[in-house]
């Protein structure tokens, strides 16, 4: 199975985009990893929230292809534990070749968005900014891959 991580917009914090570049590069070595960067829309800084999430969720679903299955980053999403993500994952791969997961920008997904969605993950009942899940979630998911081949990174 392949996976493909789309994050809204450039990770802004050094430390951050260290950290998820570190994520990333270990994740490519258990499965083939794409990263998509959808550019931050470029609009007039009068624009409403409504107006941002349009333009952004235009820019989603401009890449994702029919047989992608897309699960997005969403508070109202499904949430597990360490062990049960990495079940879930295990699960995926009968059920499609390519797993997108999308973290939206501030202000969440267009209804479009969560119409083409199979399905939503949360990370927590907490709210974290948008850049800090993309370490996160990158640091789970590479979790979930070594939990599902027995390496030691993972503690019980």
């Amino acid at each position: 199975m392949r996976l493909t991580v789309m994050f809204t917009g450039k990770t802004k914090e050094q430390y951050l985009a260290e950290g998820v570049d570190e994520y990333l590069k270990r994740i490519g070595r258990y499965v083939p990893l794409n990263c998509i960067i959808v550019p931050d829309p470029k609009i007039s800084g009068k624009a409403g929230q409504e107006s941002v999430k349009k333009v952004e969720s235009e820019q989603i679903l401009k890449r994702i292809r029919p047989a992608d299955y897309v699960i997005l980053l969403d508070e109202s999403g499904k949430m597990f534990g360490s062990v049960g993500f990495a079940q879930y994952l295990e699960g995926l791969e009968g059920r499609t070749g390519h797993a997108v997961f999308v973290i939206g920008g501030a202000y969440g997904f267009s209804e479009e968005v969560y119409d083409r969605a199979d399905a939503k993950l949360s990370l927590s009942r907490m709210t974290f900014s948008h850049q800090m899940v993309r370490l996160i979630f990158t640091e789970q998911l590479y979790r979930a891959l070594t939990i599902l081949r027995g390496e030691p990174y993972h503690h019980s």
